[in-house]
């Protein structure tokens, strides 16, 4: 029996994304055949889901291109995220129906092009080229008063060569070194002291990071906070650690050539993701970067909306 079965409706499913494992890494919602839906739909849609961002497939301005994407916190819309891209390119690959593809998205920030492999039943692998590439575009305040926003004390701040900076690579965050994992595991968001500490980054969210990963093999261990955006933290942020390329290339030596960098989020939430930086530098400067990662398909379903 199907409930409502006279009422139109439209195709969502939900991924777990930067992780193969259904019930880890961050979780997204793909609306598809969105075209009728209005800007005020979509953010009551979203807001319903209460992900960190829910996605809407429409058809693309360029018929050359896959699809064109709208991406939507429970509370603003996005030029450009991480999590929702990959996610979205694994799901218009499985929905392909080839075991592998190459295809261009349309969004807000620009074109994206993906790469997309699937791997098993509902499960695939995408990596997309970083539509602008990182850079600084600011400073933040002296260590005190972000120690006293995230619950840590100043010493807590800064590890070899990297400080705490403004960074963007199409969403701009506020990018915090942090001495240890533990201290990444202390912190919090205090509320008192978060506008002094972010205020004057676009959107208020903050990516805290150190050099101490749970897997060896890996690089980074983060956590992400997003209040202004309705997330109080975030399991996994493509759009962050794309910003965050831009600290690695002033604050890492890196040679000429390629270099792969796992980057762990979500662990300190049970939401354990891997986000898969790739750097190309040519001639010391950063030529390419990409972000890549795992997809899952966890449910499927019909809005009523």
């Amino acid at each position: 029996m199907t409930l409502l079965s006279n009422r139109p409706s439209r195709r969502f499913l939900t991924l777990d994304v930067f992780t193969d494992s259904a019930l880890a890494g961050n979780p997204l919602a793909v609306v598809l055949d969105a075209d009728r839906l209005d800007d005020v739909a979509m953010q009551k849609i979203a807001a319903e889901f209460n992900l960190s961002e829910t996605v809407f497939v429409l058809p693309p301005e360029d018929i050359a291109h896959r699809a064109r994407l709208r991406i939507f916190t429970p509370t603003q819309e996005l030029p450009f995220a991480g999590h929702p891209t990959v996610g979205a390119a694994v799901l218009l690959g499985l929905l392909d129906g080839a075991p592998t593809g190459s295809f261009t998205v349309e969004e807000r920030v620009g074109l994206v092009p993906c790469e997309v492999a699937i791997t098993g039943d509902g499960v695939g692998e995408a990596t997309f080229s970083l539509p602008r590439l990182p850079e600084r575009v600011g400073a933040l305040p002296e260590a005190s008063i972000i120690a006293a926003a995230l619950g840590l004390v100043d010493s807590d701040i800064g590890f070899a060569r990297h400080v705490p900076a403004q960074y963007s690579a199409g969403s701009p965050f506020a990018l915090v070194p942090v001495a240890s994992r533990a201290a990444v595991d202390r912190a919090a968001n205090m509320k008192v002291g978060w506008d002094a500490a972010f205020g004057q980054v676009k959107r208020g969210s903050a990516f805290i990071y150190c050099s101490e990963p749970v897997d060896p093999a890996h690089r980074f261990y983060a956590r992400m906070f997003a209040p202004s955006l309705g997330i109080g933290e975030d399991p996994a942020t493509g759009s962050a650690v794309a910003a965050f390329a831009g600290a690695v290339m002033d604050h890492e030596t890196l040679g000429n050539g390629e270099h792969r960098i796992v980057v762990e989020q979500g662990y300190a939430m049970g939401r354990p993701s891997q986000i898969v930086l790739t750097l190309t530098v040519a001639d010391g400067a950063l030529a390419k970067a990409t972000i890549g990662g795992k997809a899952v398909l966890v449910s499927e379903g019909r809005l009523f909306a």
